[in-house]
């Protein structure tokens, strides 16, 4: 079935610097070569895909959905960024390739799901060789048939997309724009005033869907966060206790562990030292450790499946937290206990916030920097302690890092944990070295602890338990693997 959907293919992927090949180099490159057939197999998580499917079918009968993976985005010149699939799109189909567009058209009492994707480019045609997506480029890749048998899902060929668009019925279908602007601009030929409200639809029904995760998603992001412990170990035995390396090499010892268990970072790696970490999103990390000063390190693995952890642990980089420094610790551990212990099925989300930072409020009442009382501090009218914390406590966690993050706020934000959610568990305090109204010896003191947990029916489990989070476990852990010395994933 899928090898008949063929079409028309894009034109060649070729660059300004590539040669004029002769005739003769032509006819002897399309000679000679054996076809090696390659074991394709139903990946085992494809019914998960079709049920998920078969859920956003439910939502919206009757219409037409229209999901692309995205384009492959320029870094500079002739060179690309490494391709990574709209979440969205993987969460439905599992496939990988860019320029591919799932097309769910309505069929009976439910959808049709077609992916369309491109046709290999076999030696067939001097595409193989002369295509910057030939194989003689990138390697051997499905035809459309072999994609179809991996995902469960039926195949058909780019070529084909423009004229299956053009049958898309105005007002009865649905795009998720900002990922393909060549599929945005076709459907705007036939839905030239689309309603936005229309579009925010479908991208807030797959995000709700994404809140509760099965078995298999469970296991993908656990995989991930036992990779990611591993990667802070690595990092924790190459880490001096005393002299300075730079942020760049503990950053790319964690790379090489993500890259090594998983697929890649599943966001740019924070890595900050001194005062760096009391920047929220340090990604320069051009700085350097010291000796007596905290280290805060933001980091997490995507894993194969593109699940990823999101853990952060703050360390004293001599191996011991002077009093002032483990004082401060232990107010952000404390509110990341209390907010943890409040996780459980009917919990409000805003609840585990207001949790988590009225302990910090107290702590900062202790250290005599709130202006007013603690009440006074947290009412809706003044939140005037936020000057030393600023973010939430967590967000949802998944094949995103910021899961979820097109569902509506009363399912989210002003809505209720139930079990199957995944989120992170993340307060911290950050005072500014700039920061006037700090004793000068706070200034420069960034911590956060962060930690991904999994609601489950009597209250949460915590992932990333392999990591220790108490001060003094802390300085234990680090001393340990300091002892253990460095190591190369095996």
């Amino acid at each position: 079935m899928a090898e008949q959907n063929k079409g028309a293919q894009p034109a060649p992927r070729t660059e300004s610097h590539d040669p004029a090949f002769p005739e003769a180099f032509l006819q002897f490159m399309r000679t000679g070569w054996r076809e090696d057939p390659i074991e394709v197999a139903a990946l085992p998580e494809a019914p998960n895909y079709a049920k998920r499917r078969a859920a956003l079918s439910e939502a919206f009968p009757g219409e037409t959905l229209i999901i692309p993976s995205g384009n492959e985005k320029v870094r500079a010149n002739d060179t690309d960024y490494a391709f990574r699939p709209g979440s969205d799109f993987v969460y439905l189909t599992g496939d990988r390739d860019p320029d591919s567009v799932l097309v769910m058209r309505p069929s009976g009492s439910g959808h049709d799901a077609v992916l369309y994707t491109r046709e290999r480019n076999s030696k067939e045609t001097d595409r193989f060789f002369r295509d910057r997506n030939g194989e003689l480029w990138v390697g051997r890749t499905h035809t459309l048939a072999e994609k179809s048998a991996e995902l469960g899902l039926e195949t058909a060929s780019l070529g084909l997309l423009g004229p299956a668009l053009a049958g898309s019925a105005p007002g009865r279908t649905r795009v998720l724009r900002g990922f393909d602007p060549n599929v945005d601009r076709t459907v705007l030929q036939y839905e030239p005033n689309p309603a936005k409200p229309r579009e925010r639809e479908l991208a807030w029904v797959i995000s709700e869907l994404k809140l509760v995760k099965d078995e298999w998603e469970i296991t993908q992001l656990q995989q991930a966060i036992d990779a990611t412990v591993r990667g802070f170990e690595d990092v924790a035995r190459v880490l001096p206790a005393d002299r300075g390396v730079k942020e760049r090499l503990l950053e790319g010892v964690f790379g090489l562990r993500a890259r090594h268990d998983g697929n890649d970072v599943g966001y740019g790696s924070i890595v900050g030292a001194g005062a760096h970490a009391t920047i929220l999103h340090w990604i320069r990390n051009t700085g350097v450790t010291t000796p007596g000063e905290l280290l805060l390190m933001d980091m997490g693995v995507e894993g194969e499946n593109f699940y990823t952890a999101d853990v952060t642990r703050t360390i004293p980089v001599s191996g011991t937290f002077t009093p002032l420094q483990r004082q401060v610790y232990e107010i952000v551990y404390r509110s990341q206990q209390a907010g943890i212990d409040a996780v459980r099925p009917g919990v409000a989300f805003r609840d585990v916030h207001k949790i988590c930072m009225r302990v910090l409020a107290e702590g900062l009442h202790d250290l005599g920097l709130l202006p007013v009382s603690v009440d006074e501090a947290m009412a809706d009218d003044s939140t005037v302690y936020r000057r030393w914390t600023l973010h939430g406590f967590g967000h949802m966690l998944g094949i995103d890092v910021h899961d979820c993050a097109h569902a509506r706020n009363e399912t989210y934000r002003d809505g209720e944990l139930a079990e199957g959610y995944v989120l992170t568990v993340e307060p911290g305090l950050y005072f500014q070295p700039e920061d006037e109204l700090v004793p000068e010896e706070l200034r420069g003191i960034g911590i956060r602890i962060e930690d991904d947990v999994l609601v489950t029916a009597d209250g949460c489990r915590n992932l990333s338990a392999g990591l220790p989070r108490e001060a003094g476990e802390v300085e234990q852990w680090l001393a340990a693997q300091r002892e253990a010395g460095p190591r190369l994933p095996a």
